[in-house]
């Protein structure tokens, strides 16, 4: 889709199968961009719409300010939230985030988008119950605008770059908030690098999120986290991540829900929660052999030794958020490893 693309209707519903027609939606129905609803949006931004916001180089791309807000408006945003979707489109087009690669992968990569700082209360962004799922606009509508901008401007289509085997929901809309105001933890954004004021969006490359369900102490919630997260068949546990011993960039990050009462976590920390899980986020030796994943047959000793599966403990990005009533959480693996993309965060402005 281009900035210039000038499309004439009858009515609401033939604008919607025209938009159709052209490839611009998700499958799903689009709201008509009209001239005035785009332009409303730009003006709420402050940007022309030739603005550039960042570039494909390998597809010869630029992303404006103009195919944003056309996309936000397709995906059925608010004017106000055109801030959010701008600040995850700049940062999901940092080099390095390499857009390239997990959107044109076979492993079927969603960007998920996380927003912190004082811009999720005012837009009512969820980030408690039913976190993941639907009901809320701010989170449904900012997501889908992602994956329209990576549709129509990025060229991520299906079947053209998209060339995801399996792809998972994701792909359809992946935006939550962090409860920031409701735990003594630290949030996203400020371990990143942003004071508490700020508001921010973290883009992370990503699979679907595996719940766990676990309760009673912190100790024996972590540990059913950490078993999740240590699943072979993941991106965690490849050939090409822990496969190379050669580079800890080989291996990937992984962001990790926590949620229900944060009182349960009054003793700890979000550094105490890392170190914890980065001890037990493992497999072994034995187990990575027979699964192919490293080479050579089984020795002794192979039950006894264990590979780490994530590079450092400050590659675990968490985030506390879900619903109140329960103690559960979510593990969520990255697309790939550290050196294919990582995560990016920036300022919504």
């Amino acid at each position: 889709m281009t900035d210039t693309t000038t499309v004439q209707w009858d009515d609401t519903l033939d604008a919607i199968e025209k938009c159709y027609d052209l490839g611009w939606t998700d499958g799903l129905p689009v709201v008509p961009p009209t001239e005035a609803r785009v332009a409303q949006f730009l003006e709420v931004a402050g940007l022309e719409p030739s603005h550039p916001i960042g570039d494909i180089p390998e597809r010869r791309r630029q992303v404006t300010a103009g195919k944003v807000a056309a996309n936000a408006v397709m995906a059925g945003c608010l004017p106000e939230y055109i801030p959010v979707v701008l600040a995850a489109t700049e940062a999901m087009l940092d080099p390095v985030f390499n857009l390239v690669g997990p959107s044109s992968s076979m492993g079927g990569a969603a960007v998920l988008v996380m927003v912190n700082g004082p811009v999720a209360q005012r837009l009512n962004i969820n980030s408690r119950n039913n976190l993941f799922g639907p009901g809320n606009r701010a989170n449904a509508t900012i997501g889908r605008a992602i994956r329209l901008i990576l549709m129509n401007a990025c060229a991520a289509v299906p079947g053209l770059f998209d060339r995801s085997v399996i792809g998972h929901p994701g792909k359809y809309s992946y935006c939550i908030a962090e409860a920031e105001t409701e735990t003594h933890w630290t949030p996203l954004h400020v371990e990143r690098g942003f004071s508490s004021d700020q508001s921010a969006v973290t883009v992370f490359a990503s699979e679907s999120p595996r719940q766990v369900r676990a309760t009673g102490h912190p100790e024996v919630i972590l540990h059913s986290i950490a078993d999740a997260a240590s699943s072979l068949g993941t991106s965690m546990s490849t050939s090409g991540s822990v496969g190379d011993r050669s580079a800890a960039l080989r291996q990937g990050q992984i962001v990790v829900t926590v949620a229900g009462n944060s009182d349960l976590w009054k003793d700890w920390s979000k550094d105490q929660v890392r170190r914890h899980l980065y001890s037990k986020i493992r497999r072994s030796v034995a187990d990575l052999k027979e699964a192919r994943v490293l080479p050579g047959d089984l020795e002794p000793g192979d039950a006894e030794n264990f590979v780490s599966l994530i590079p450092d403990a400050q590659d675990i990005l968490l985030v506390f958020a879900g619903g109140e009533e329960s103690n559960m959480s979510s593990v969520i693996p990255s697309w790939g490893p550290k050196v294919g993309s990582t995560a990016v965060t920036k300022e919504v402005r």
